[in-house]
C-alpha cells in the first residue's frame, strides 16, 4: 500500500522490459502480480510529475495487465469507455517513456485516441459508449468475416446511461463474439446514484456468486459470469479466458477498487479522481486561489435557493465539477443527481416546469450536446422555464477537444424563444444567472472553466436590462464587440489600438441598437468569442449587419474551423489568435497597418 506519491522515479525493472504487449504476453502468468506492483508505482509517479486522471486507473491495472496478456492486441479490439482509467493502457501500449507529456501541448491525450496509436481502438471522453462502438467492431469484422475477439470496458458509472442499454438491447439480437466488462467500483466521478448502482451494491453484498445480478443481464440476452475479484490474477484469468473462448455476447463482472493500493485516494475516491502536478518541496508558494465560476454559480445557486422554494437543482453526475455540494446538502430535497443521464435530466427538468417549479440544470457545454434534441422538443417547443447553467463553456485547456465547449451558441441561439448570455466576469455571470432564472421560458448562461479576476461578488447590483449591452470604452476607426470572457484580452487589445470595447453579453437577443450606432460610428466592427467561428456570436452579429443592409466589414475572431487539442488554455487561446496579441494582429493586419 502506497501512502505517497513518489517525487523520484521508482525501480522498475520487469516494466522497463515490456515496450508492448507483445513483450507483456512474453512473461509468465506467476510474474504479473510484479508486474502490477511495478505499473501502480509508475502511474503514481508519473501523474505526480504531469497532473491528471488518477484513481480509475490504479484501480484496472491488474485488469489492464490481464486482457492485453490474453487479447492478441492490436489484432483483438479493447473499447474503454470515457478514458479516464486508460493511463496503464497508455504505459504498457508503447507510450511508457512519454507519460510525461501527457495533457501537456503536443503530448499524449488525457483520453484514448485513434491518431495517437494503434491500440487505440476508439477514441473517447464521454460516457457510456463503449458497448456501442465495440458492437459496431464486432459486427463489421463477422461481416468481413475476421476473426477477432472485441471487448468493452465500462465503469458501473457508465452504466447509467441509456446509451450503454440501448447497446446491450442491440446486442441481443446479433450473434455477435463481443465481450462487455463491467468494471464495478461503486463509482464514477463521484459515487454512483440510482437504482442500478443500488441493484448491483445490494447483490453483491448479499449474493457473492451473482446469481441475482445475472439475471439483469441474461434476460438481454447475454452470457453471464462474475463477479470476479478484478485485483486477483489466479481468478480473473481463468474468468477472463473462459469469457473470451465462448461464442456471441458475453457479460464479465469485475469488481475492483478505485483508487487502488495508494490509501488517500482509497480514502477519498472523489477528491482523487484527478490528481494537480505534486510541485516539489521547497518550491515557491501556492497563490492564493480565486473562486471558480463553477464556485460563483454554486454560491447563486444557494442565495436564489434561500429566496425561492420554487427552485431545484438537477445534474447529471457532476455534483463536484459543477459545484453542487453546498446546494446538495444544505437543500437535499431540491437536489437531483440523475447519474449519466443528459438526456433525462433535461426532459425532467421540462416536467417539473411543467408543475410550477423552477428547474436550473447544470450541466458542461460539451455534455448538453448529447441532450440537445430533449432541449428543442420536450423544452423549447413548449416554452418552459428552465434554466441552463452551462459549465467549461470554450477552449478546456488540458482536458482537449472531447471536452471544450465551443459549439453551443451555435445549436442554441438558432432555437425560436432561447434567451442567450455570455458573462465577462463573475459578478456578470452571477446577476445573468439571476436574469435567466426570472425570464419567461427557457435560457442559458455560458460560462467558462476555471477562475476569472477575482472580483468580489455582489447580491445587490441593479438587475441587468434584457438584451443591453455596455460600453467600456470608446476609441477611433474600431469597435471590439466581446461576447464573454475573453474581455482581459480584448480591453488590452483596445488600449493598445485605441478601439471602442463594447461588452455584448446577450448573443440573443442581441443589442441590435448598439450595433447599428457603432456600424455608423466605425469603418470595422470586430467581433470576440471564446467559441466556433462557424454559427456563434460573431455570425450573430454578422446575419444581422445583412438583413439590414449594413455595409460595414465585419472582422470575426473565435475559434477556427478545427480540433484544437489538448494544452494549457492560455497556449490554446494563443493558437487560435485569441490572446491579446492575436487580437492586436488581426486587426492590423484587416486594417493594412
Amino acid at each position: 500500500m502506497f501512502q505517497t506519491i513518489p517525487e523520484q522515479r521508482p525501480a522498475t525493472p520487469l516494466l522497463d522490459r515490456i515496450d508492448s504487449p507483445s513483450a507483456l504476453r512474453g512473461i509468465s502468468a506467476d510474474r504479473l502480480e510484479q508486474l502490477a506492483e511495478e505499473l501502480r508505482a509508475y502511474l503514481l509517479y508519473s501523474v505526480g510529475q504531469t497532473g491528471g486522471h488518477f484513481g480509475a486507473g490504479l484501480g484496472v491495472v491488474e485488469l489492464t495487465i490481464a486482457l492485453h496478456y490474453l487479447l492478441q492486441t492490436p489484432d483483438d479490439h479493447l473499447v474503454w469507455d470515457v478514458g479516464h482509467q486508460c493511463y496503464p493502457h497508455k504505459i504498457l501500449t508503447e507510450r511508457r517513456d512519454a507519460m510525461q507529456t501527457i495533457r501537456k501541448k503536443d503530448g499524449l491525450a488525457p483520453f484514448p485516441k485513434r491518431a495517437e496509436s494503434r491500440y487505440d481502438d476508439f477514441g473517447v471522453g464521454h460516457s457510456s459508449t463503449s458497448i456501442s462502438a465495440a458492437l459496431g467492431m464486432a459486427v463489421a469484422d463477422q461481416l468481413q468475416g475476421l476473426d477477432h475477439k472485441t471487448v468493452a470496458v465500462i465503469g458501473d458509472g457508465a452504466m447509467t446511461a441509456g446509451m450503454a442499454f440501448e447497446a446491450l438491447n442491440h446486442a441481443a439480437h446479433t450473434n455477435a463474439n463481443l465481450l462487455v466488462i463491467l468494471n464495478d467500483n461503486e463509482m464514477s466521478i463521484s459515487h454512483n446514484i440510482g437504482g442500478l448502482a443500488t441493484y448491483l451494491a445490494k447483490n453483491l453484498t448479499k449474493r457473492t456468486d451473482g446469481e441475482t445480478t445475472a439475471a439483469l443481464f441474461e434476460a438481454l440476452d447475454f452470457e453471464y459470469a462474475g463477479p470476479v475479484d478484478g485485483h486477483n490474477f489466479h481468478a480473473l484469468l481463468p474468468e477472463l479466458t473462459a469469457a473470451l473462448n465462448r461464442p456471441g455476447p458475453q457479460f464479465l463482472h469485475v469488481v475492483t477498487r478505485k483508487g487502488k493500493d495508494f490509501a488517500p485516494a482509497e480514502a477519498d475516491p472523489v477528491g482523487y479522481h484527478a490528481l494537480t502536478k505534486i510541485e516539489p518541496q521547497g518550491q515557491k508558494a501556492p497563490a492564493v486561489k480565486k473562486p471558480k465560476y463553477c464556485n460563483i454559480f454554486g454560491r447563486w445557486l444557494c442565495d436564489t435557493a434561500e429566496e425561492d422554494s420554487k427552485l431545484i437543482g438537477i445534474t447529471p453526475a457532476m455534483r463536484e465539477g459543477s459545484d453542487l455540494i453546498e446546494f446538495s446538502e444544505r437543500f437535499s430535497e431540491r437536489y437531483f443527481d440523475v447519474a449519466i443521464a443528459e438526456q433525462h435530466a433535461v426532459t425532467l427538468a421540462a416536467g417539473m416546469a411543467c408543475r410550477n417549479m423552477k428547474p436550473v440544470v447544470a450541466i458542461y457545454s460539451t455534455f448538453l450536446q448529447r441532450a440537445y434534441d430533449q432541449l428543442v422538443h420536450d423544452v423549447a417547443i413548449q416554452d418552459l422555464d428552465i434554466l441552463l447553467a452551462i459549465d467549461r463553456a470554450g477552449l478546456v485547456g488540458e482536458d482537449g477537444s472531447t471536452h471544450a465547449g465551443i459549439f453551443d451558441i451555435s445549436y442554441l441561439r438558432c432555437v425560436p424563444g432561447m434567451l442567450m448570455m455570455t458573462p465577462s466576469d463573475e459578478q456578470e455571470l452571477y446577476d445573468m444567472l439571476s436574469l435567466g432564472y426570472h425570464y419567461r421560458g427557457p435560457a442559458a448562461v455560458r460560462y467558462p472553466r476555471g477562475s476569472g479576476s477575482g472580483i468580489t461578488i455582489s447580491r445587490d447590483t441593479a438587475p441587468l436590462e434584457l438584451g443591453k449591452s455596455n460600453t467600456l470604452r470608446s476609441g477611433q476607426r474600431v469597435a471590439l464587440l466581446n461576447f464573454g470572457p475573453l474581455m482581459p484580452a480584448a480591453q488590452e487589445a483596445a488600449e493598445a489600438l485605441d478601439l471602442t470595447l463594447v461588452d455584448m453579453r446577450f448573443v440573443k437577443p442581441l443589442d441590435q441598437n448598439a450595433i447599428n450606432q457603432l456600424a455608423t460610428e466605425h469603418e470595422l466592427l470586430v467581433t470576440l468569442e471564446d467559441h466556433a467561428l462557424q454559427g456563434g456570436a460573431g455570425s450573430a452579429v454578422g446575419e444581422y449587419l445583412h438583413q439590414q443592409g449594413i455595409t460595414t466589414p465585419l472582422l470575426q475572431l473565435g475559434i477556427p474551423d478545427q480540433w484544437i487539442e489538448h494544452a494549457k488554455r492560455n497556449e490554446q487561446l494563443s493558437e487560435c489568435g485569441l490572446d491579446a496579441n492575436g487580437i492586436i494582429n488581426a486587426i492590423r493586419q484587416r486594417l493594412g497597418e
